[in-house]
């Protein structure tokens, strides 16, 4: 592991990079002046906050025991303790095919109007739509976005379309 140590020297640098926003708080006067520059750094940080939880529709749907079919959901993106609980399960440690299941409980967070998704409700879905979850949890997690490439099997064209939910031709 490696650490990073601050030294006097990058101290100083750090503090006079932010000294003119700190100078402009100070002096309203010219805080006018300054602040405009600092808007557009503010709305991009604004713009670049991490997408978290991604909303998926199933290709089947899960059915509750009312008979109740729930295709739409979302996902959140997986910690290192999703990924790390699952190999201290015991049900993990007896059928390691059992890990997806585990894995994905933790971060499905929502499955129609079903809030507490749980290692049962998976287990009882369509191998369709857990194939679909993997699928969807590798993207999301790995690539950071829902699209796919695909081609059309009748003129070969190439385009994208988004997994994370929609009916056939829509994006």
């Amino acid at each position: 592991m490696r650490r990073r140590t601050v030294s006097a020297g990058s101290l100083e640098e750090i503090l006079e990079a932010t000294a003119p926003l700190a100078r402009a708080a100070e002096q309203p006067g010219e805080a006018a002046g300054a602040a405009a520059p600092a808007a557009p750094a503010a709305a991009a940080r604004r713009q670049q906050v991490l997408r978290d939880e991604f909303d998926f529709e199933l290709p089947r749907g899960y059915v509750d025991d009312e008979g109740v079919v729930h295709r739409h959901g979302a996902m959140r993106l997986a910690t290192a303790r999703d990924e790390l609980r699952p190999q201290i399960d015991l049900r993990v440690k007896e059928n390691p095919a059992y890990l997806s299941v585990v894995l994905l409980s933790q971060v499905i967070t929502r499955l129609g109007t079903i809030t507490d998704v749980h290692a049962g409700i998976v287990e009882r879905m369509y191998a369709t739509d857990v194939a679909f979850l993997q699928d969807f949890y590798r993207r999301v997690n790995s690539e950071g976005h829902t699209r796919a490439a695909v081609t059309c099997p009748h003129c070969d064209g190439g385009f994208e379309v988004d997994l994370s939910g929609g009916r056939l031709g829509e994006s």
